[in-house]
């Protein structure tokens, strides 16, 4: 296996805050720490992630309903699910410093020269807040960690009105929110991020045959993204890092800089959810199977992806830096077609106004049906190395000749090969 370039995380992290993908949050006042905004260009890439995740959920074998859950729930939720209880972290803190860390990550915690660390307690990760003008017992709320139990609280609500037959999904992409005791390494491990779930229901006796399904479903899809597949791998779960509610649990984990790092966990959750908020809320959670007239709690297999993660990993897997041929080093993100934030930079060789009256007709061909950008500053070449810099897999030059012949220059992003296109076949061409 191929060892990641360490100097890498240095380089994404500059180029992500120089080109518009990932600002510091509240940076002009210093910044937060593991806070993050995300730029246009970063805006983009998360929404076409999110867009090819849920075209991915779109098969003819079976059918994932779309939800979008509220972040505050009722803390009885959460009291239900366990997550009041076990929701937490080992933490020690320097008797010195009074710096705090993860006892199970952080071994040698860089805070000071005594480093006289406390015996591991457990604290836990949620955020607490209240609702209402009144603060007491009754106002406490939880910000959620995890979309998951939106989704098992809605689960009568879809079966009854979608009138869903097992096996079936709910699905939902959103923010969740852990206060990390040692957040870091840049929008690897937040305290705010984003996720992307399903929580499949099937019969109990067809859980592992669907937990491998999803399993490879989901594998494929990141190598398909455009993850580098040797810094990919599965990492089942041993027994004693399980979590609370699940019966076996399978990563999918990325070759960091730093190392493996999870990206997406495929759980067996059981029946626990189900059971338990059943239990609590006094609701009947239970599917009736019109097959057989029996009545039983689902089992659970749950594919729950990082966001903000993938973002992250799909950076360090398509950057690339080539030595050109005049010396120079060319530095550029290999990303595919469909996930870069600007598909196609339409760049005038000047700025007169005849060759931007084109560029603009151009825009408006192609800006429908892909995501364009007009650039216009600076020289082509450096024009073209900025594109490069941002992912964008095509440039489209309009010169004087355009005038003349109506075609252009269409410059490939990879092999830097130009070809003349006719400006009435560029829609076509690009649809190829």
């Amino acid at each position: 296996m191929e060892k990641p370039d360490k100097e890498l995380f240095e380089k994404i992290v500059k180029i992500a805050q120089n080109r518009g993908f990932v600002f510091n949050a509240s940076s002009i006042y210093g910044g937060l720490r593991s806070s993050y905004d995300y730029g246009p260009l970063g805006k983009l890439l998360k929404d076409n992630i999110s867009k090819l995740w849920w075209e991915s959920l779109k098969t003819s074998d079976i059918r994932i309903y779309p939800v979008d859950t509220a972040i505050i729930q009722s803390t009885d939720v959460w009291r239900a699910s366990g997550h009041l209880s076990e929701f937490s972290d080992p933490m020690v803190e320097c008797k010195n410093c009074n710096s705090r860390f993860r006892s199970d990550i952080v071994l040698d915690p860089p805070c000071c020269d005594q480093q006289d660390l406390t015996s591991p307690k457990n604290f836990n990760l949620m955020f607490e807040t209240n609702i209402g003008p009144v603060k007491n017992e009754n106002s406490q709320v939880f910000l959620r960690p995890e979309t998951a139990q939106g989704i098992f609280v809605n689960f009568e609500n879809v079966l009854r009105t979608m009138r869903a037959k097992l096996p079936f999904g709910i699905a939902n992409i959103g923010k969740s929110f852990r206060n990390e005791i040692t957040p870091g390494q840049f929008i690897f491990r937040t305290r705010e991020f984003e996720q992307m779930e399903i929580e499949f229901f099937c019969k109990e006796e067809d859980a592992a045959e669907w937990k491998q399904y999803w399993t490879d479903k989901r594998l494929d899809w990141y190598i398909n993204l455009g993850l580098r597949k040797d810094f990919l791998r599965l990492r089942p779960h041993e027994p004693d890092e399980l979590a609370h509610y699940a019966k076996s649990t399978t990563d999918i984990e990325y070759l960091y800089p730093w190392g493996w790092g999870e990206l997406e966990g495929i759980a067996d959750r059981g029946n626990y959810d189900l059971m338990a908020h059943q239990e609590k809320s006094g609701k009947d959670l239970t599917y009736f199977d019109s097959k057989d007239n029996t009545k039983h709690l689902p089992s659970v297999i749950e594919p729950a992806g990082g966001l903000t993660r993938t973002v992250f990993a799909l950076l360090l897997s398509t950057y690339k830096e080539e030595q050109l041929e005049n010396g120079e080093t060319r530095t550029l993100f290999k990303m595919n077609f469909d996930v870069a934030p600007i598909q196609i930079a339409i760049l005038p060789l000047s700025k007169k106004d005849e060759l931007i009256i084109i560029c603009n007709q151009i825009n408006s061909l192609l800006s429908t049906q892909f995501r364009t950008e007009i650039d216009v500053t600076q020289s082509i070449g450096k024009r073209y190395r900025r594109q490069d810099e941002i992912g964008t897999p095509s440039c489209i030059t309009v010169d004087f000749e355009s005038l003349s012949d109506n075609c252009v220059t269409v410059r490939n992003r990879d092999t830097m090969e130009q070809e003349r296109i006719e400006i009435n076949s560029l829609v076509k061409y690009f649809k190829n």
